[in-house]
């Protein structure tokens, strides 16, 4: 018995196409993307509003820069995979308040 897999007959950009070129999946990918820009506007604003750079962030928080680039583009590309502690860090270096809620 062999457990060999069939080579795949799409390549991931290809599969993604196709998936968006369907209506309803583009619609939900939009909205999803709409979903985390608030957040990342909200974290972007307040590291422009505290005059700090993502080194400066990084010095603060004392973690390393890929941290801070992995969260900032996390919301970016609309993958967030976000822990509260890292938020919370991160606002604190910020001078900053983490506050959840639910509207």
């Amino acid at each position: 018995m062999t457990d060999k897999r069939p080579s795949p007959t799409m390549t991931y950009a290809e599969m993604r196409e196709k998936m968006l070129s369907n209506p309803v999946v583009q619609a939900e990918v939009e909205q999803l993307e709409r979903e985390g820009r608030p957040m990342l506007d909200a974290i972007l604003n307040a590291r422009k509003e505290a005059g700090l750079t993502q080194e400066q962030v990084v010095e603060r928080m004392s973690t390393k820069a890929t941290a801070v680039a992995r969260l900032e583009n996390a919301l970016v590309t609309g993958k967030p995979s976000l822990s509260p502690n890292i938020l919370l860090k991160y606002a604190t270096a910020l001078g900053k308040k983490l506050e959840v809620g639910f509207s």
